[in-house]
């Protein structure tokens, strides 16, 4: 008894802790109460009380309370009983929530649910008398009354009635809070979670909640709630000298006017949505296939996807039409990666088939992990059939991928709308305001302050004045009958203190309203302008550019930094078979027969006629007839070279309407493969072990032995294959690596070959060279035996494996060289090098290869061969990171000090930098490493740009980090000039700096972001590969901080739109597949050439416009307003105003607002050829060189100083002054009306100086304002009445009032146009010398430090590698094992070699022919030419990583095949999946 008092202990124990505590006790023994007082043959007694009193408790006990029944009926629980129930009752349990590391996504894990995992039971089975070991208990089992048999059915039919209620009720109780729970095809189920549905929602607003929200917003804005608050001083009568309408009006004006705006904003968006959620979506409902809208589908929906469709949500993968249920699919929209990605569905769904009824009977439930923003990541777990299988990233497809070269695909919804991975990683939309606006409030604030201040001066001495000289007149100027009169000094405080608030009324025009109203207007017509230009549209598509937003115009004239995705953006997604190179030949090339030299391809040159191929591409271009002759003559080489690229591939080819039609993994391989069958060698079909090919009408089959894949350690991919008697190994890889692995005796073909390398390696063309090897059949089938022995090892498999490759990929003999065009979007170059000369830094984050993005960089100029050093940054670690930041800094030291004119010495005496620790780079031609003292060598003979980070740059706040733009007009005049010749700076040399995607993880964290900021700064320009929408928004978000720089990013797909939001300036390309990049954007183009013109045209033009409008504003407000302040001196500080009220209400709005609206809506200094040419006119937005601190309070000081002399001239004028009539003209009316008149007329003048682009506009604006203020003068003093009427129509008619105004304006005007011309003869500008140029119509090139010199690097021969392709590792094991197949592997027709005599006939012609060029074989040699050394000598430092795993190549995730000589050859060729399984 007492082991069974433990073990009731211990069940106790267990039954506490046990979450499903309630669920168990009732499957267990019916009902809590009745198993604490059963009695069983075990020793207890009295079993007819016991059954009594458990259904009197069973009839009063509530069903929650099982869970509390007390301690003492625990403890009498027979332990035995209750384990052996346990043991025989439960048959099927749920999975345990905890999260399980599923391993390996082609294993399936199905496994009974035992009790001890469960959170529930999902069924259990009466307890069966006949499986009990006690006979007593089984002979007691068979007497049992039938009636008590009934019963305890009936109970058990009642326990799980109730435990079905309750798990709908409280199903969240049983599985952890960061797990989700899904069960497909039953809503009720899966809407208890209150999961998302699938709508997308970027609109801020609704009609109900616009108008409360928005006026939220608006009152937000610092300017607005100030001007709210002066309303409000205005409605009380005591302390007001103005009426509330001069500010209710414009105020109002500004909130409908922005109200407008917005509301138009959010309509747009409201139509993006709805074009979103309105796509239609096959979703299976009542056992029927429905179309439905997207924002219908619900979580645990099973949807149906046709080819070629958009992925409507991330779902569960369940069946597809290929018969091992795999799928392909694009990512473009995810990372930007255009190779199709392999996903497979269980092999325990793909029975469902296409079947409804089948699908919709499917009630799986999915556990799985909560909504996050892991592209790459899944962790889950599908319980179906009392089983469980494992879930991983490989069965999941996720919204914003499309589905390719797969029929149909049904899948169950997982995540929808919002928790999508897609959505998660869109990021959250930022409010975005510009620089002039963030500098805009601050002086407003500044502007407040000085407001305060000179309020609360003149508060003082009204205060002062009526205490010693007002109270003395209160005759004439009696006090208010609030102001108490018995204590003058308390009357006097009181009217000072309300003078205080009248002053801030009078005075708030230096602030006025009107600024905000003009700047949305300005704002808002310059968005049309940049919508309406017909140089960004583009015809091929229908698209014109648009601005998606009205607030940030001018900041695109201020950009820094850069952020680009390259596919889609910068390319077309688009391969083409440029040039190649066989035997040591090139050709692609047109070469003119007259003079010798290359002809320009353009689409006017006529291409060859492939015609007579059945099998040709209508688009297929090709220019070069020699080829084509070749080919046909026989050429040897030709042959084997397209033979090559019909056979060393993972494409499958299949018959669409009677068309050839290929699925590529890449666009690398489709366009290789594309070439070959254009020029004769047409691939036909495959098996796993099998690859025919027609070539020149003659089909050709080759047994398939193996296949070693791609990766991107291996660089290279080969085939093994035989025909008839002959065994030959295909190999395409990299130049270095290829190289590597030749036989020697080559010397001169490839002396040749790599000099057709350099040379497409310089056109910025992708290469990939190709070899061959013909190997025995004995040394085959002893390569064979061993490599399936090196397979099968249960230690070193990997180095094993990469020695085997490294045996049978040598002494290749080199076929030739194929150089692929990844297409470049027209104008891509030209407009990087005009970007980069204006100064802005261009960043590249791509989802791409490390060696594909690097490509890309040197086609679009990004990258240049005459770049001193490409960094790349690969670091597995924080250590290996932090060490390659510190090698590249010493380089970049170490280069910096031989700048052009430097006289620094290479080391200082005082550096402790150590020379032998610096990696050596290319910059290492520089240092010497001699044991004898370091002598400065000569400078190189290159120039160079040189970044200096001393504290003299440093008060260059928000300015460009390049040195190229320091001093900048400084040299510019120097040189123009012919005084001392400027520095020559040279932008194609410096240092570039590519990132690897698990690298840039260590580069943001905190510990390295300063060291990689410094690094990143320096360099010309900055490539990062491998990286996730998520890290592109990261490393954006550290330029704002860290650099605050002003930053643009652009992009056209999903994986963009976090990068978008992040940055100051969102661009989305459009016109392309998908819209989610540009309806997060700000502005959209068709084209990223458009967007040098949106920056340096429209940008430029923008700021330059805001700027000089905002300068022109502040001067004439100041002008106006400091009048009264100037009166204040001479009206005993009574907040008495110099001008009419109305003048005051109306100044801002109808005399001066028109013509400062066409200054900042058409000025531009230059035009926008100019612009183009010149980017280095974009300079001065980098600086916020022309509206600053500095220029405000030199605006200030001129608009101080115009008031003072509007106001001293005409008051010393008409002080005391009579007509030749007689009048008095020192009457108040008159004056004020004499300096209202002046005031216009200077404005007039001054914004004559101020425009520099006159169009009709402005002078329609500018002399109709002047003569809109006579004729709205007359008709509101003569026509309504005002106070002033007469005043300014006598003083007219005096000569004094003309004689005033023509001294006081040419006392205003005489010094701006002093110091205007003075700056244009002495000080002139970039702008001024090009504005001189063209009036003097001398169009001619500029000098090379104002004009950047365009690149000549086309055509030129390169060193470096031009290897990138594009292939992922995977296809080859899919191939081999025949899960690719449409076919099953046992369903092929015949075994391979022992064909129709057809075949073998072929066999045997192959045989016969290649019979005297088959080489011996043998095991790898030492010698092999290390030529690539010579050619890649610019990327020796590119990663340590890449010396240290040269050697260490992961063979084990290529496809090989092992072989004996008993093998039947039918047997498809094992893989390592095969073999491991």
């Amino acid at each position: 008894m007492i082991g069974g008092g433990k073990r009731c202990s211990e069940a106790a124990r267990r039954l506490r802790q046990r979450p499903d505590t309630l669920e168990l006790a009732v499957l267990d023994g019916q009902e809590v109460e009745k198993q604490d007082d059963d009695q069983t043959p075990s020793g207890a007694i009295g079993e007819p009380a016991a059954t009594a009193s458990t259904s009197s408790s069973t009839k009063k006990t509530c069903w929650f309370q099982f869970a509390r029944s007390s301690r003492n009926r625990r403890k009498r629980l027979h332990c035995e009983e209750d384990e052996e129930e346990v043991d025989n009752g439960r048959k099927a349990c749920l999975a345990q929530p905890e999260g399980m590391n599923i391993g390996s996504s082609t294993q399936t894990i199905a496994t009974p649910l035992m009790i001890g995992d469960s959170f529930y039971s999902l069924a259990t089975a009466a307890p069966n008398p006949a499986e009990d070991t006690n006979p007593e208990d089984q002979e007691q089992y068979k007497q049992r009354d039938p009636s008590e048999v009934s019963e305890s059915k009936s109970t058990r039919s009642r326990s799980l009635r109730r435990l079905s209620q309750m798990r709908r009720r409280r199903s969240s109780y049983y599985f952890s809070e960061n797990e989700r729970r899904i069960r497909a095809n039953d809503k009720e189920f899966n809407l208890q979670y209150k999961y998302h549905n699938n709508y997308i929602k970027t609109s801020k607003y609704s009609v109900f909640t616009f108008l409360p929200f928005n006026l939220l917003e608006q009152f937000q804005r610092l300017a607005n709630f100030y001007f709210l608050c002066l309303l409000v001083l205005q409605l009380i009568p005591a302390i007001s000298s103005l009426t509330p309408v001069t500010t209710a009006i414009p105020l109002i004006g500004v909130l409908t006017l922005t109200a407008v705006k917005d509301a138009y904003d959010d309509i747009q968006r409201h139509l993006s949505d709805s074009q979103v959620n309105n796509r239609k979506s096959k979703t299976l409902r009542n056992g029927k296939l429905v179309d439905a809208k997207w924002s219908e589908v619900q979580v645990g929906d099973v949807i149906r996807l046709d080819n070629n469709q958009f992925v409507a949500a991330d779902i569960l993968l369940l069946t597809t039409s290929e018969p091992n249920g795999l799928c392909f699919i694009e990512t473009a929209e995810l990372d930007g990666e255009t190779n199709l990605k392999a996903k497979q569905c269980l092999t325990e769904t793909i029975e469902l088939g296409d079947h409804h009824d089948a699908l919709w009977n499917f009630n799986g439930e999915i556990l799985c992990e909560r909504p996050n923003n892991l592209l790459n990541k899944f962790d889950g777990t599908l319980i179906w059939r009392n089983q469980r299988f494992a879930l991983d990233n490989e069965k999941i497809l996720l919204r914003g991928c499309v589905l390719r070269n797969t029929q149909w695909c049904y899948g169950v919804v997982v995540f929808a709308g919002v928790d999508t991975k897609l959505m998660q990683n869109s990021g959250k939309t930022q409010f975005k305001s510009t620089g002039v606006d963030r500098l805009l409030n601050f002086i407003i604030i500044g502007i407040v302050l000085f407001l305060v201040s000179i309020c609360a001066l003149f508060a003082v001495g009204c205060a002062i004045w009526e205490g010693f000289i007002g109270q003395h007149f209160q005759v004439y100027l009696p006090w208010e009958h609030i102001i108490p009169k018995d204590y003058i000094p308390t009357g006097a405080t009181v009217i000072g203190l309300l003078v205080f608030f009248s002053y801030a009324i009078v005075l708030n025009t230096v602030v006025p309203i009107s600024l905000y109203v003009s700047v949305e207007v300005i704002r808002f017509i310059q968005s049309f302008l940049i919508n309406w230009d017909e140089e960004m549209y583009y015809a091929r598509t229908n698209t014109y550019a648009k601005a998606r937003t009205t607030t940030l115009n001018e900041e695109l004239g201020q950009i820094q930094y850069i952020f680009s995705d390259k596919t889609g953006t910068l390319t077309q997604n688009i391969m083409t078979f440029n040039k190649c190179s066989i035997n040591g030949r090139t050709y692609g090339d047109v070469i003119d027969l007259r003079t010798g030299e290359p002809i320009e391809v353009t689409e006017a040159l006529q291409c060859v006629d492939f015609s007579a191929n059945p099998h040709h591409e209508s688009d297929f271009r090709w220019y070069d007839r020699t080829l084509l002759d070749a080919v046909r003559s026989d050429e040897e080489h030709s042959h084997v070279f397209f033979r090559l690229l019909a056979l060393c591939h993972t494409v499958m080819a299949e018959t669409v309407e009677g068309k050839l039609e290929y699925q590529a993994q890449s666009p690398d391989e489709a366009a290789l493969v594309a070439a070959a069958r254009n020029f004769g060698f047409v691939f036909r079909s495959r098996t796993p072990n099998s690859i025919t090919i027609e070539v020149m009408g003659r089909l050709e089959e080759y047994e398939l032995l193996n296949i070693l894949d791609f990766n991107n350690v291996r660089k290279r991919m080969s085939v093994i294959l035989r025909r008839g008697d002959s065994v030959v190994l295909y190999c395409k890889g990299a130049d270095n690596v290829i190289y590597d692995r030749l036989h020697s005796g080559q010397e001169d073909l490839k002396a040749r070959t790599q000099d057709h390398l350099n040379k497409f390696a310089g056109e910025g063309l992708r290469t990939l060279v190709l070899a061959e090897r013909r190997l025995t059949e004995q040394y085959y089938k002893d390569w064979r035996t061993r490599q399936q022995e090196a397979a099968l090892a249960m230690d070193s498999r990997e180095e094993k494996l990469n020695e085997i490759y490294e045996e049978i990929e040598s002494d290749m003999q080199l076929v030739g060289v194929t150089a692929i065009e990844d297409k470049l979007q027209d104008g891509v170059p030209k407009a990087i090098a005009n970007l980069q000369s204006a100064g802005i830094k261009i960043w590249v984050l791509t989802g791409d290869k490390q060696e594909t993005a690097i490509n890309i960089g040197y086609s679009c100029q990004l990258l240049t061969d005459e770049l001193a050093d490409v960094f790349i940054v690969d670091g597995n670690s924080v250590e290996e990171v932090e060490k390659q930041l510190r090698q590249f800094k010493e380089s970049i030291k170490i280069y910096n000090r031989f700048r052009p004119g430097g006289t620094e010495a290479l080391y200082n005496s005082d550096s402790n930098m150590d020379p032998l620790s610096v990696t050596m780079t290319q910059t290492s031609v520089f240092m010497h490493e001699s044991s004898a003292p370091p002598t400065p060598p000569p400078p190189p003979a290159i120039s160079v740009v040189t970044f200096r980070w001393d504290d003299k740059n440093k008060d260059n706040k928000g300015g460009p980090d390049s040195a190229e733009c320091n001093d900048l007009f400084g040299d510019e005049k120097r040189s123009l000039d012919g005084g001392a010749a400027s520095i020559v700076i040279d932008e194609t040399t410096g240092f570039a700096l590519v990132v690897n995607g698990h690298s840039l993880v260590h580069c943001l964290s905190p510990e390295l972001e300063i060291k990689f900021l410094d690094i990143a700064s320096q360099c010309k320009a900055v490539i990062c590969c491998r990286v996730t929408p998520l890290q592109k928004a990261l490393v954006v978000e550290l330029i704002k901080r860290a650099k605050n720089a002003v930053t643009l990013a652009i992009g056209d797909g999903a994986n963009d739109v976090s990068m978008i939001k992040a940055a100051h300036i969102g661009v989305g390309i459009s016109g392309q597949e998908g819209l989610q990049a540009v309806l997060s954007s700000d502005y959209s183009i068709a084209q990223f050439r458009y967007l040098e013109r949106l920056l340096l045209v429209h940008g430029r033009w923008s700021y330059y416009r805001m700027c000089k409008f905002l300068r022109y504003f502040f001067y004439k407000n100041f002008a106006f307003t400091l009048c009264h302040c100037w009166y204040s001196l001479f009206c005993g500080f009574s907040a008495q105003t110099v001008f009419d009220p109305m003048f005051i209400s109306v100044y801002n709005l109808f005399y001066t607002s028109l013509p400062v609206l066409s200054l900042g809506i058409f000025e531009q200094d230059v035009s926008d050829k100019n612009s183009l040419e010149y980017p280095r006119l974009y300079t001065p937005g980098l600086k916020s060189e022309l509206f600053n601190i500095r220029e405000f309070i030199y605006s200030v000081l001129h608009g101080a100083f115009t008031s003072l002399v509007l106001f001293l001239i005409p008051y010393g004028v008409y002080k005391d002054g009579v007509s030749q009539h007689g009048y008095i003209l020192s009457d108040h009316m008159t004056l004020g009306a004499v300096v209202a008149t002046i005031l216009i007329v200077d404005n007039t003048a001054q914004i004559s100086l101020y425009t520099s682009y006159w169009t009709v506009v402005n002078h329609i604006t500018i002399w109709g304002s002047l003569v809109w203020y006579f004729v709205l003068d007359y008709f509101y003093n003569y026509v309504i009445g005002g106070p002033y009427v007469g005043s300014l129509t006598q003083a007219i008619k005096d000569l004094t009032f003309w004689m005033t105004m023509l001294i006081t304006v040419m006392v205003l005007v005489a010094p701006v146009l002093a110091y205007k011309y003075y700056l244009l003869d002495v000080h002139p500008s970039l702008s001024d010398k090009i504005r001189q140029k063209s009036l003097k119509k001398f169009h001619s090139r500029a000098s090379s430090d104002v004009r950047r010199t365009p690149s000549s690097r086309r055509g030129r021969r390169s060193v470096r590698s031009g290897y990138a392709f594009a292939h992922q590792e995977g296809f080859g094991r899919l191939i081999t094992s025949g899960k690719i197949m449409h076919k099953k592997p046992q369903d092929f027709a015949f075994p391979l070699g022992l064909g129709t005599k057809k075949t073998q006939a072929l066999h045997n012609n192959l045989a016969s022919a290649d019979q005297t060029k088959t080489n011996s074989s043998g095991n790898h040699m030492g010698n092999n030419n290390n030529t690539n050394q010579r050619h890649n000598q610019n990327q020796n430092h590119s990663s340590m990583a890449d010396i240290s795993v040269e050697g260490r190549v992961h063979g084990a995730d290529a496809g090989g095949s092992g072989g004996t000589e008993d093998m039947s050859p039918r047997a498809p060729c094992q893989d390592l999946d095969t073999i491991n399984l």
